[in-house]
């Protein structure tokens, strides 16, 4: 927002801190809306609005607003103070619904009254009405107005006192003696308005009327109705603005409050105060929660149920043994081990490129999660909602459960992706088995070398012809030692590579299940996670902004 940036740094230069409180406002506001109450966030929206639009005013005018009920005496005060009669007083009051102004130092005001929306027909410039006397500098820099009555039976009067009353810099109350304990100045108006103590005053005019050992006891009642109100320091004045009594009191106290130039200040700091205040009833205060490890891991495993994980790891283990076996074990058996299915590919996993353009899809043949592994993930998600948004306000609450959950509508397309994405390890096999492979046919070389030696030593004895010595080891010949070697040692070396394959096929599952997990934990991030960490991050924006509204 460029103006409540030029706002703000307007004022800081004027030795303020206030910049930084409507900025801070103006952030919780941003995060805040969609998440808590519009009506809430409308009303903090409209005091940014309205603090960024006075400090980009005169700062060197106070406006003070004179507000009351019918025949309070406001519009003879505002005379009193002005020392002209410009308010029609009595039944002579006009019923317009528009206030009027009086100026006293009129360089700098025209753009404040506009931004009041005071016609030019109801504005005057004092200075212009005086020779310069005392009066004329009392009350330098005041832009004061007289209010259409706030207990008027004209609808449009209710709705100018409004918006006048969040206007103005000092509010003056002006009640009867005949009616200043009606509930339609105190509910309407005074008690909503305890925040603002420092920039109001209470008049209570017409004190003329009232007998003189009563007065006190009248003046010590008002300040009993207002102390319930929570306005305790409120100053209260008895005037009569007819006879003059206690009027130049009044004047006094307008011209001192107006002098310090703080009073703009303390109306917005009071406005951003109670909008802080009242953001923050509905959004809390606590400090938000980080979701734990533990959670973490619950929903992780909860995921990684749902997407088959354990179905797929167990086929990672049985398709390596398969592999393995067929190129380690021996030769002359190993060939029926093709006759076995490869777990992997019935799951439509490990088909590489090619197999993806045969079969036309990339999505596997993993089941679906089941109704208990989905309602495992439902409880999961709502435990890390739960944990995260723990000691926050309800609709905080509300809205980290609705992000928990908004994405989970991809679950199932996500997982499968996610597997089918997922490299398992097990395209090649181990180094180990290229070199098994070679020592099992030099084994079934020998063997094969043995019995053709024997089979031509049993040729040469069925023909009787004299046979070729045989070389010996120990007592067997080599011949047969090489066949029954070959084949021993072969069927040996194919026992123990079973068991090297079980390793291996238990470490290729471990790092799959590893693999897979670290991509369903980036599913969950993606669908859970992170939805749930926008809006702990919304609340710490709205938490930190209302802190510095409230500095």
């Amino acid at each position: 927002m460029t103006s409540l940036l030029e706002g703000a740094k307007k004022l800081v230069t004027r030795g303020s801190d206030i910049g930084p409180r409507v900025e801070g406002l103006d952030s919780a506001v941003e995060a805040a809306r969609g998440r808590l109450d519009d009506v809430v966030i409308d009303d903090a929206a409209r005091v940014v609005e309205r603090a960024a639009s006075r400090l980009r005013l005169s700062a060197e005018h106070t406006v003070v607003a004179i507000a009351g009920a019918t025949g309070s005496g406001k519009s003879s005060t505002f005379n009193a103070l002005t020392g002209l009669e410009l308010s029609a007083v009595g039944v002579r009051r006009p019923t317009t619904s528009w206030a009027t102004a009086c100026v006293w130092g009129r360089e700098g005001a025209s753009e404040l009254l506009e931004w009041l929306g005071i016609p030019e027909r109801h504005q005057v410039t004092r200075d212009s009405m005086l020779d310069g006397g005392r009066e004329s500098k009392d009350l330098e820099g005041v832009v004061l107005l007289d209010l259409p009555d706030h207990d008027s039976t004209e609808v449009s009067h209710h709705l100018e006192v409004d918006r006048l009353v969040q206007l103005a810099d000092l509010l003056v109350w002006v009640l009867d003696p005949q009616k200043y304990a009606d509930a339609a100045v105190h509910d309407r108006y005074l008690k909503p308005l305890a925040a603002h103590a420092d920039v109001m005053v209470v008049v209570l005019n017409h004190i003329d009327t009232v007998p003189e050992d009563r007065r006190d006891a009248m003046v010590a009642d008002v300040r009993r109705l207002l102390d319930a109100d929570g306005l305790s320091s409120v100053p209260v004045l008895a005037v009569s603005a007819l006879h003059q009594i206690g009027t130049e009191d009044l004047k006094d106290l307008i011209a001192k409050r107006s002098a310090t130039k703080k009073i703009t200040r303390k109306r917005i700091e009071a406005d951003l105060r109670n909008a802080a205040l009242e953001l923050q009833a509905v959004s809390g205060a606590a400090k938000p929660q980080e979701l734990s490890r533990d959670r973490l891991e619950d929903l992780e495993n909860a995921f990684a149920d749902a997407a088959g994980v354990p179905t797929v790891v167990a086929a990672v283990e049985k398709s390596t043994r398969v592999r393995a076996n067929r190129a380690t074990g021996w030769p002359v058996t190993a060939w029926l081990s093709r006759l076995k299915p490869d777990p992997l590919k019935r799951l439509h996993l490990d088909l590489g490129a090619a197999g993806k353009e045969l079969s036309g899809t990339s999505r596997t043949s993993v089941p679906e999660p089941t109704r208990v592994q989905r309602a495992r993930v439902d409880a999961a998600v709502r435990s890390a909602a739960d944990d995260a948004s723990q000691g926050l306000g309800q609709p905080w609450q509300t809205s980290v459960r609705r992000a928990s959950v908004s994405r989970l509508d991809d679950l199932n397309d996500r997982l499968d992706r996610s597997l089918a994405a997922t490299d398992l390890g097990v395209a090649k096999i181990p180094w180990w088995a290229s070199l098994v492979r070679v020592l099992q046919w030099l084994l079934i070389l020998t063997a094969v070398t043995g019995a053709a030696w024997l089979i031509v030593l049993a040729v040469f004895d069925y023909l009787q012809m004299r046979e070729p010595s045989t070389p010996q080891v120990g007592p067997f010949p080599l011949p047969a030692l090489l066949l029954v070697g070959g084949v021993a040692v072969g069927a040996v070396l194919a026992l123990f590579c079973r068991l090297l394959v079980g390793w291996t096929a238990r470490n290729r599952a471990r790092s799959a299940d590893r693999r897979l997990r670290a991509a369903l934990r980036e599913v969950a991030d993606e669908l859970v996670v992170s939805p749930i960490e926008g809006e702990l991050v919304a609340y710490r924006q709205v938490r930190d902004g209302l802190s510095k509204a409230l500095k």
